[in-house]
């Protein structure tokens, strides 16, 4: 597999990684079946639930049920990747400034000129001024043109599982916390050397005809509860660019499982709800439990 299908699959790959800002009209709704994954780590007094959640969904989407609401039920706690401030444009202002390019070099002139004029076409074809861009460093368009066929297609953040679970939460009264910072979070993509963000924005581009597709797959697989199918598809495409799994799997995995294994110490129950991919595959953060000496059971029932 070349780099660049690589880090097209890592740039779908993202939406089951990192929060996304994906907006779309919500459909008429069903409810097909939807058994999603679920974990639990524990001790004498303490539960910790594991939950893969999908940043953007659909409407026709019903997995907010059975064990995964039971488990929900009964915890007194959530805990998220981040918190997501309530005025999107908090978010927006956040992203804006941590993507401007502090060399001065506008974006199109770090394009080869076959690269270029695909990419233009690209961000035209989906309603995106590619000049709104030209100030900004490649992962940011890179990670809007990821997001907007989905948008288009009718998947939503406001769909997604954060979203319902913290509401619920509030609702509930629960306790809300997060792992991250949106600061931490988009800097994942913003570190990222500048080769390795354009390569990642060029191959988006390439690949968007086979975008809803490749996230189609990716869902299937999280409504069957198949964490080993969606590893394959996704984890081990990451895994091939170790600097790209490093920054938003691996260290983050590993991050996680120290927080989990101290919170242990802490009696109750918690509901901890990140990304699909972060419980799938080899190096996830079962895994990385697991080598702390702990115990992680798959939820049945």
């Amino acid at each position: 597999m070349t780099i660049l299908s690589t880090l097209l699959r890592a740039a779908t790959a993202a939406l089951l990684l990192v929060g996304a800002a994906a907006q779309a009209r919500p459909e008429p709704a069903a409810t097909p079946a939807a058994t999603p994954a679920l974990w639990r780590v524990r001790d004498a007094d303490t539960s910790i639930y594991l939950f893969g959640t999908v940043h953007v969904m659909k409407p026709d989407v019903a997995w907010f049920t059975g064990k995964v609401k039971d488990a929900f039920d009964a915890s007194d706690e959530l805990v998220l990747e981040i918190i997501e401030p309530d005025d999107p444009r908090t978010l927006s202002a956040t992203m804006a400034g941590m993507a401007l390019a502090k060399d001065g070099v506008k974006l199109t002139d770090r394009l080869t000129p076959q690269a270029r004029t695909a990419y233009q076409a690209a961000m035209q074809a989906n309603g995106l001024p590619w000049q709104s861009f030209e100030l900004f460093n490649p992962w940011m368009p890179g990670m809007a043109l990821s997001i907007a066929p989905l948008a288009r297609a009718g998947f939503s953040n406001e769909l997604g599982a954060e979203k319902v679970l913290r509401a619920a939460a509030v609702a509930a009264g629960k306790k809300v916390e997060a792992l991250e910072s949106i600061e931490q979070q988009i800097g994942f993509f913003a570190g990222l050397p500048m080769d390795q963000q354009v390569t990642f924005l060029n191959a988006t581009v390439d690949g968007l005809p086979d975008l809803d597709k490749s996230f189609d797959l990716l869902l299937r697989h999280w409504k069957a509860g198949e964490p080993d199918k969606l590893a394959r598809e996704m984890n081990e495409s990451l895994e091939a660019t170790p600097q790209l799994a490093r920054v938003l799997l691996t260290d983050r995995n590993a991050n996680w499982a120290q927080w989990i294994k101290a919170r242990l110490d802490s009696p109750g129950t918690v509901f901890v709800a990140v990304g699909a991919g972060h419980l799938a595959g080899s190096g996830s953060v079962q895994d990385q439990l697991k080598a702390l000496g702990l115990q992680v059971d798959r939820v049945k029932k």
